[in-house]
């Protein structure tokens, strides 16, 4: 009995024992103000979002009309030099903004988000943000072939950085409200809940730490009430439902897949392709958009489907309004159309001309299915959903999220099966032949290789400087000589190249010198000091990742 006694009055000290490091991890980490900001951003972020969907119909109306974005109709009705001229008009002032104005001299997407997550938050400056959102409302209104998703989500990052900067949190926190600001921008600009979190968690993020989920729903759930509030509660396309007629079809839908897979791919090396052209023509930063803009609105003239976002002739796909010609020509032209776009410094996104290519990449797959197999194959409206998830996650790399946003923009979730097999087969062999998704081959062209893994970003973003020892107290003791003193380094050499020096060398540590002039010693680079840093960095990164 005195034991239970004993036992029980230890209780509150255990229980207390228990409970503090975990508060106190909590506090650290300033989550409590964390879960406050990100209702805040959330709101925030919407807001934005629907002023953003309000700009681009500003900028539509001169020549369309319309601020909808049923924009294939309205264009129709036009006189061919006025889709002609719009995208080149548009461009025209997006060269000018960009030329004067923008400090990157490109408008924002989500690859610098996923940069100024793995540099903790840090990157997104509100003035570029800004001009960003200006330059792709302007570039979207004008015509030009694009999605306004992955725009949204770099203004939402930028504002939600800015708001990181104003409560100087720790690196930590800042990715998390930055994802958290990505989740109300996916959010609102689907009305798609579920999804903006699932995006903010395996794009931005890259990973899944619970510690990380509730500011994240906190904010996509905000996101999507103001969304909802402002333009109704309607999914992005209204279709009849759907269903699988028979699950001999299986096979189809694995066909499905492959056939998906080529179109991403393909549509990749299109981006790719277009874009190391467009680099490789010397020419005026503002004369780009402008013969950008002309090219977009020749192919305008033929196929108005292809201007703008494109949802109203992704709708026509899935409500069977569109012949297998259309569809087979649409397809060729939007991927056309949206490479010529991205290459010419315009704004905008892939995230719906993926969308748009799958779609009719899956109607098209269809109307052959049917043709074949007439008593067995399901509607091409159905495959047309399955062809948007399969392309969109393929080029995307966002398995995970994109299923979820194609079952809440069409509400059909009946075809889970169908969906995942196209999906998983789509993005495997894009995965094969690419090895990495659009946003990481972007990140890729500016040197940071985030898919790589975070040991080997962080071999290539630790600087010497970041770890080297202050350099001797006496003078002369300061005094390199290059050519008599043997092996150095910079103190801008990355961690990798010290590791190969030390290894090379057999030294324990090397005099570090100012890279242009090597005369002078500034610090100490120790070998073990600099294992020991990388190690921290990586237990710091892996901890962050499953708490």
């Amino acid at each position: 009995m005195r034991k239970i006694i004993e036992t029980a009055a230890q209780l509150p000290d255990i229980l207390i024992s228990w409970i503090t490091p975990n508060v106190r991890q909590f506090r650290a980490g300033r989550m409590q103000l964390v879960w406050v900001l990100a209702v805040f951003i959330g709101a925030l972020v919407a807001l934005a979002a629907i002023a953003f969907r309000t700009a681009i119909g500003l900028f539509q109306w001169p020549w369309l009309r319309t601020t909808t974005e049923l924009t294939m109709q309205a264009a129709a009705l036009q006189p061919w030099w006025v889709i002609l001229l719009a995208p080149a008009v548009g461009g025209l002032i997006v060269g000018w903004i960009l030329h004067r104005f923008h400090p990157n001299q490109r408008a924002g997407a989500v690859a610098d988000v996923i940069e100024a997550r793995v540099h903790g938050g840090r990157g997104l400056p509100l003035g570029a943000g800004l001009w960003s959102a200006l330059v792709t409302a302007i570039s979207l209104g004008s015509g030009a072939s694009a999605g306004r998703e992955g725009p949204v989500v770099h203004l939402g990052a930028t504002l939600g950085a800015a708001v990181c900067r104003y409560f100087r949190l720790p690196d930590t926190s800042r990715r998390i409200l930055i994802a958290s600001a990505v989740a109300s921008g996916v959010s609102a600009s689907f009305n798609a809940p579920i999804a903006g979190v699932l995006f903010a968690h395996e794009v931005v993020l890259g990973h899944y730490a619970v510690s990380a989920f509730v500011p994240i729903v906190l904010a996509s759930v905000m996101g999507t009430l103001l969304s909802r509030l402002w333009f109704g509660d309607v999914a992005a396309f209204v279709i009849p439902q759907y269903e699988i007629t028979s699950y001999l079809e299986i096979p189809a839908f694995a066909l499905l897949g492959l056939t998906c897979a080529a179109v991403a791919i393909l549509f990749q090396f299109a981006l790719i392709g277009t874009d190391w052209t467009a680099r490789n023509i010397t020419m005026p930063l503002w004369l780009r958009p402008v013969i950008g803009g002309l090219a977009v609105g020749a192919i305008g003239i033929f196929f108005p489907g292809i201007l703008g976002v494109g949802y109203d002739a992704t709708d026509m796909a899935l409500k069977h309004e569109l012949t297998i010609t259309t569809m087979l020509s649409l397809l060729v032209v939007k991927a056309a159309a949206t490479s010529i776009t991205l290459a010419s410094r315009f704004g905008g996104g892939i995230f719906s001309p993926s969308l748009y290519l799958g779609a009719m990449t899956g109607g098209a797959f269809g109307l052959i299915a049917a043709s074949v197999f007439p008593e067995m194959a399901s509607s091409h409206g159905l495959y047309a959903i399955l062809g948007m998830g399969a392309v969109a996650a393929a080029v995307l790399g966002a398995p995970f999220s994109t299923t979820v946003i194609v079952f809440e923009l069409t509400g059909g979730y009946a075809l889970s099966i169908a969906l995942l097999l196209a999906v998983s087969i789509a993005t495997g062999l894009t995965q094969a032949v690419h090895g990495k998704s659009f946003f990481h081959w972007q990140l890729g062209m500016r040197g940071c290789f985030v898919n790589e893994g975070v040991h080997q970003f962080l071999s290539e973003s630790v600087k010497v400087g970041d770890f080297m020892d202050p350099p001797p107290e006496a003078e002369e003791d300061r005094v390199f000589n290059p050519g008599e003193d043997g092996p150095y380094l910079h103190d801008t050499d990355t961690l990798e190249s010290a590791l190969k020096s030390f290894d090379s060398c057999g030294k324990a540590s090397l005099p570090v010198v100012r890279k242009g002039d090597a005369r002078q010693i500034i610090g100490i680079a120790r070998h073990v000091r600099a294992l020991r840093y990388f190690n921290a960095a990586l237990i710091k990164a892996t901890k962050e990742e499953h708490q």
